[in-house]
């Protein structure tokens, strides 16, 4: 396996990333994976995080981009939903001209908040061939509560390593983007393209009739495979990840 690190240039800002790739020659499916939104809590070292994920999909036959948005891991800038989408917008633009990738088998897969940033620019960029919609808001609890807003501003000016460079979003903007990036207003876009949404019956964090919403809301080709016990983690929930590695291996030719 190869692995490759990647540096976009977006807004001004530093994207990090990494590009897995089988040692065979090419061209392969591609997937690009997205992270949800982080809380700062401290990782679990025996957590392999997005690589592990990464390496899993490599060793199916794809070429796999990991990244993270701006404001969380390595990557420049403060949370920003809709900059979120900017970011994905460039990272498939890397992935579509990295070479060994089948352009015409692009996928991606994306958990909670990335989900809603997948979603939104899945619906909007025919490139992408298929998506993985895990643990999806279709709304954010919080942003009825403007106090606790400015609590989620801090806590993501925090763990962002631009926290004492940069402005941060107005409690008002952040609310705003959360609605205008809602699955409901596109995810009927998608179609023709299949759609998977993947979601935990014991989600503490996104109510699970969630999932229905986006489905009921979706059109044909889509799935809704709805994991019995699993919590909002579905990353580290092996029932959810075999769905969606047999799922993309399916509609990628490769099963």
């Amino acid at each position: 396996m190869n692995r490759e690190k990647v540096e976009l240039r977006v807004d001004a800002l530093n994207v990090i990333g990494e590009v897995f790739s089988p040692q065979s020659d090419g061209p392969h499916p591609a997937l690009v994976l997205c992270h949800g939104i982080p809380s700062g809590n401290p990782k679990n070292p025996d957590d392999g995080g997005y690589p592990a994920l990464a390496e899993r999909f490599v060793g199916q036959g794809f070429i796999v981009m990991i990244f993270n948005f701006r404001g969380a891991g390595l990557s420049e800038g403060h949370f920003d939903i809709m900059g979120w989408t900017r970011d994905l917008n460039a990272a498939l633009d890397f992935i579509c001209d990295f070479d060994g990738v089948d352009k015409t088998r692009i996928s991606m897969m994306a958990f909670s908040g990335g989900a809603m940033v997948a979603l939104y620019t899945v619906a909007r960029d025919e490139r992408i061939k298929a998506l993985v919609s895990c643990c999806c808001p279709v709304r954010i609890p919080f942003v009825d509560d403007r106090e606790y807003v400015i609590r989620f501003i801090e806590n993501q000016r925090q763990i962002s390593i631009s926290r004492d460079m940069l402005p941060v979003q107005t409690p008002e903007k952040i609310i705003e983007n959360f609605e205008r990036i809602n699955p409901l207003h596109y995810v009927d876009r998608i179609s023709p393209r299949p759609l998977l949404i993947i979601h935990g019956d014991n989600d503490d964090l996104v109510d699970p009739a969630q999932a229905y919403e986006i489905y009921e809301k979706a059109k044909e080709p889509k799935e809704l495979a709805m994991i019995a016990g699993a919590g909002h983690r579905l990353r580290l929930e092996e029932d959810a990840m075999r769905i969606a590695t047999d799922w993309l291996k399916k509609v990628n030719g490769l099963s």
